[in-house]
């Protein structure tokens, strides 16, 4: 919205306002604006959710036993937290003429919504049943569906369909009608993979700021044309604004992490983790780094495959491969602190963002 305001006042070359003009500034702006709105409005909401929900989340009865003593009365919904100042931060700092900022905020905010009204369907039950899956999925595919049709139409019609491979310059694998389908899998696969994720205290809101702040670079270079070409990427056009989305998605992570970490003084809940999860994965897709998010997301995709590891082996043989899935509640079950569990899983997730953006250098 600044942004609007000045260049279409013709003020962007006036003394300082030039500073709007630059990504780089924005981004940084809108790090900034999420970080301090969260600080800011974080114990106001945290009260007001202690007021509605007097019994706090409701623990799962088949988690580990000390989650239902030790986490038992902390309010969930943070996610309100996180999606009210990420809003506020986009509108105020990004390009409002930018399609591809609209449909992440589209699909942000859709699975904000589903996980929103899961949440409440706990809350309203007192168990930790929410949505069904059919409901819950079902409104996740068709938020993708649409929103990978839209990205479609903003991408340069030589690579709208197409797959772009990590470590190769020149290869585009055409997926043709497939590709919406294709961009509906991830995007629904990583708003429920950091689902599964979130289970600790501060477990999952890192690696989130950890993906955001490596997409936020690919972003920015893969809508510059100038470094897009010097690294060998595939150039998308207005992509860069994505980078300022990126940004407060990582101020407001970082704000909620503030009262997120141990012990927690509240949760995100499914409104927060669907809508980060759909968020990175719609900003993948339209960057057409899918590939790369699987890599650096990859602590999200080991947890998602634990649980579905789990689920398939039980089937079939009636034994469990993990002690619990996902694979953190695993190393809970082993003995290990909480506290060594959510910064190994941390480490990991730098070491996986590391490699992440090595994909970009070595072509």
């Amino acid at each position: 919205m600044l942004y609007d305001l000045i260049m279409h006042h013709g003020l962007a070359y006036a003394f300082l306002l030039n500073l709007f003009r630059y990504i780089t500034f924005r981004a940084v702006a809108a790090c900034f604006t999420a970080f301090f709105l969260s600080i800011w409005l974080g114990p106001y909401i945290i009260a007001k959710l202690h007021q509605i929900q007097r019994e706090g989340q409701p623990i799962r009865a088949l988690g580990p036993e000390r989650h239902l003593k030790e986490k038992a009365g902390t309010p969930t919904m943070g996610g309100i937290l996180i999606l009210s100042t990420l809003l506020i931060s986009t509108l105020l700092w990004a390009d409002l003429t930018n399609g591809f900022i609209w449909i992440v905020l589209f699909v942000t905010f859709g699975f904000g919504l589903i996980g929103f009204f899961d949440d409440y369907k706990k809350l309203a039950k007192h168990n930790s049943d929410g949505l069904s899956k059919r409901t819950r999925l079902g409104g996740e595919f068709l938020i993708s569906l649409v929103a990978t049709y839209f990205l479609q139409q903003l991408t340069p019609s030589g690579m709208a369909n197409d797959l772009a491979l990590p470590f190769l310059k020149n290869v585009l694998i055409p997926l043709g009608y497939f590709f919406p389908l294709f961009g509906m899998i991830v995007i629904s696969g990583f708003g429920n993979a950091v689902n599964f994720t979130d289970g600790l205290d501060g477990l999952a809101i890192v690696p989130v700021v950890i993906s955001f702040f490596v997409f936020a670079l690919i972003a920015y270079i893969v809508g510059n044309s100038v470094f897009a070409d010097y690294l060998q990427l595939h150039f998308i056009p207005k992509t860069g604004e994505l980078a300022i989305f990126c940004a407060a998605v990582i101020g407001a992570g970082l704000g909620f992490l503030w009262f997120n970490a141990p012990p927690a003084s509240i949760f995100m809940g499914d409104t927060g983790s669907l809508s980060l999860g759909g968020a990175i994965g719609s900003v993948a897709v339209a960057v057409k780094h899918e590939l790369v998010l699987c890599i650096v997301g990859g602590l999200f995709v080991i947890e998602t495959l634990s649980v579905i590891i789990q689920v398939a082996w039980y089937k079939k043989t009636k034994t469990r491969i993990f002690l619990m899935a996902p694979l953190h509640h695993h190393f809970e079950k082993k003995g290990w602190a909480e506290s060594k569990i959510v910064i190994r899983f941390w480490i990991i997730s730098i070491i996986l963002g590391i490699i992440g953006l090595a994909t970009l250098k070595l072509r």
